[in-house]
């Protein structure tokens, strides 16, 4: 029997982390709390293009520099609420934030209670 071979060497990405996801519970867990900062990341970067901005405009815009918008866009990185209302100015847009009653339900039409704030 051939020895297994545990190097990622060779390996896709995602498909390491899932593996390492299915073996672990604490790595499953630090991956769930991640995904908020790297789902709002990939929000910036496509805001970003879509104004047809480069990371260095867009930090000058917030009075930042670009090492705070690579941070922010790896989507590995913690951010402020503060932080988010300058990215909302910057991409000329408006932070939206607010409360859902539950969590949505592919499997049903209805619509979960929200109440919203948008941040001008």
């Amino acid at each position: 029997m051939a020895p297994r071979n545990n190097s990622p060497i060779g390996e896709a990405h995602a498909a390491g982390m899932e593996k390492r996801a299915r073996k672990s519970a604490a790595y499953r867990a630090a991956l769930e709390e991640q995904q908020p900062y790297e789902q709002f990341a990939r929000l910036v970067i496509s805001k970003r293009m879509q104004l047809g901005l480069t990371q260095e405009e867009l930090a000058k815009r917030m009075g930042t520099s670009h090492s705070v918008i690579s941070r922010l866009e790896s989507g590995q990185h913690r951010f402020s609420f503060t932080t988010m209302r300058k990215l909302a100015k910057a991409l000329d847009t408006h932070l939206v934030y607010g409360f859902q009653d539950e969590a949505p339900n592919p499997k049903s039409r209805r619509t979960p209670k929200r109440e919203l704030v948008v941040s001008t």
